[in-house]
């Protein structure tokens, strides 16, 4: 396909034919396996004596739906890889991640939870076949979970240039030193192995010092000190955590991909992590809307439906034109990965990932303000919507970061744009000068 073919290509954003019967299934998989039980799973989990691990029942039941969504073959999909998925484009996965952001356990119950659905990418892409057989096979399974370890308390880790933590090959084995902070899921019992990103070959050139290594959370000198806290929450059992590495020793094959590959193999699990980021992130909204709608409905003051006081109906307008115009956006840059590959589509996914999280922050914002008191408290689910859409603003990169790359590529396009204006012009200037005009 030629460029010019490609880019035609992206104003289609129709979801596949074969595609759609997956959506209904997954909707159906949701309204009938995983609203029912969430509240009760939620419920057991309250007053646990040990915060960092489950409450009798709750694992139960999320296996249970698990179970349910194998038996349907709603498992694993959002791997391109037919062999391992369903073989879906990163296009028709976006109308499925819409749904998924509806429901805080769905993704889970289908096996398509951050950041395990990045690891597998990545090991199923580049893993070597013992790695996938120790770490992508029971990830694939959903019987175990994992972390990506990359953030450090002590440097701007939105350059990933700064990354510090060591590794030093020493007798076939890698030596790390380091220290992370923010490694969601590690809290979690089930979490059995991580992918470090560390400094590897500091002699190297800047892109070539940095390399990914499986290390399994077991392993001695892991140090899990504590959870770093999220507006005062902990996130428990899955938690954020600030983890230490003191001469942790891992065999020297656990490497990803080879020496000095670490920002290639991110760029493998970021651009189509920020679509399906993006897409959670949309259905949050819908449902921040839903809330919204229903709480204006059900409650009075002075002698009005909340709903109709002051500008609800006109917020309410624009949270809808919003979501719509956030989810084209989305579409478009699943598309563009699709038709241009991850690195042509990088500027999309960047726009997307400034744009979504900060917009729907504000929705779910104006549906707590409907909410009044109660839409800040435990009774609602918003605040910790809230949390997580506010939490996104950094992951996979800060907002600042991502507008740097668009404005860098608009202002070099703009610039390349002059340059052949004006090549242009000499040229038709030259010729007239030639030919005596």
């Amino acid at each position: 396909m030629s460029h010019n073919e490609a880019m035609a290509g992206m104003n289609n954003l129709d979801m596949s034919e074969k595609a759609k019967p997956l959506l209904a299934a997954v909707i159906k998989h949701i309204r009938e396996n995983v609203d029912p039980m969430t509240d009760e799973f939620f419920r057991l989990g309250e007053g646990r004596a040990d915060r960092w691990s489950y409450a009798p029942g709750q694992l139960e039941l999320l296996e249970e739906a698990k179970q349910k969504a194998r038996d349907a073959g709603l498992w694993n999909f959002f791997l391109p890889n037919a062999e391992t998925g369903e073989g879906l484009s990163n296009l028709d996965y976006a109308y499925i991640a819409a749904e998924l952001g509806k429901s805080p356990l769905a993704p889970e119950t289908l096996n398509c939870n951050a950041p395990d659905t990045g690891n597998m990418e990545v090991l199923e892409r580049i893993g070597t076949p013992e790695q996938k057989e120790q770490w992508l096979k029971p990830l694939l399974a959903g019987e175990i979970r994992s972390a990506f370890a990359m953030t450090e308390p002590d440097m701007a880790s939105s350059d990933a240039k700064n990354i510090s933590t060591s590794a030093v090959l020493e007798n076939g084995e890698w030596v790390i030193n380091g220290e992370k902070y923010y490694i969601s899921g590690a809290g979690d019992p089930r979490c059995k192995i991580m992918i470090t990103m560390v400094k590897t070959s500091p002699d190297a050139d800047p892109f070539r010092q940095q390399s990914q290594i499986l290390v399994p959370i077991d392993t001695p000198g892991v140090e899990i000190v504590g959870p770093m806290h999220v507006f005062g929450h902990d996130d428990a059992p899955h938690g954020h955590m600030h983890i230490k590495f003191t001469n942790v020793r891992v065999p020297e094959e656990n490497i990803l991909w080879g020496e000095g590959r670490g920002f290639e193999i991110s760029q493998v699990r970021l651009g189509p992590g920020r679509i399906h980021h993006c897409m959670r992130s949309i259905g949050s909204a819908e449902k921040a809307l839903d809330l919204m709608i229903e709480r204006g409905l059900s409650r009075e003051a002075f002698g009005k439906k909340i709903i109709d006081l002051g500008k609800n109906m006109e917020t309410i307008s624009r949270a809808k034109i919003e979501i719509e115009a956030m989810r084209l956006m989305v579409l478009k840059a699943a598309k563009a990965m699709d038709v241009l590959g991850n690195k042509e589509a990088r500027i999309w996914v960047s726009m997307i990932k400034a744009m979504v999280p900060e917009k729907v922050c504000n929705i779910i914002d104006q549906a707590m303000q409907v909410h009044g008191a109660t839409g800040i408290s435990q009774w609602s689910p918003l605040s910790g919507m809230y949390t997580s859409q506010r939490t996104l603003r950094f992951a996979d990169g800060p907002d600042e970061v991502h507008h740097h790359v668009i404005a860098r590529a608009e202002v070099k396009d703009y610039q390349e744009s002059n340059l052949r204006t004006s090549r242009a012009r000499d040229e038709i200037a030259t010729g007239r000068t030639r030919g005596g005009v």
